[in-house]
């Protein structure tokens, strides 16, 4: 069975020695994140369900357990993750059955650790 709380430490690891590495490219890529995802015409939830569908289709784990977290912590239930991973899999193919199932189980992974 997959550690899910490993593979996000690990991430997150990673991403820090990116971030020291390459200090002013992270800054430049978290001004546009911070930037992308602020209420505008789309609301913070929208944008993140779609990121979370576009990092299913494009098979990118950290992002699939970056915006599943945010997707929680904006109230989307596993009902509605059910959902973006479905029209995932619409546009990304039978890949994204694989990573779509990753981040419901990651999902399912943090709700329990809320329990």
């Amino acid at each position: 069975m997959t550690d899910y709380g490993e593979k996000y430490e690990q991430s997150n690891q990673e991403a820090a020695i990116l971030r020291q590495q390459s200090p002013e490219e992270m800054k430049a890529f978290s001004g546009l994140l911070k930037t992308t995802m602020r209420e505008g015409a789309l609301d913070v939830k929208t944008k993140e369900m779609i990121a979370l569908g576009i990092a299913i289709a494009d098979r990118c784990e950290g992002c699939i357990m970056a915006h599943v977290r945010n997707n929680l912590k904006n109230g989307v239930t596993l009902e509605q993750l059910a959902e973006v991973v479905d029209v995932a899999i619409l546009m990304g193919g039978g890949p994204s059955t694989v990573y779509g199932a990753k981040a419901l189980a990651f999902a399912k992974y943090l709700q329990d650790q809320e329990q």
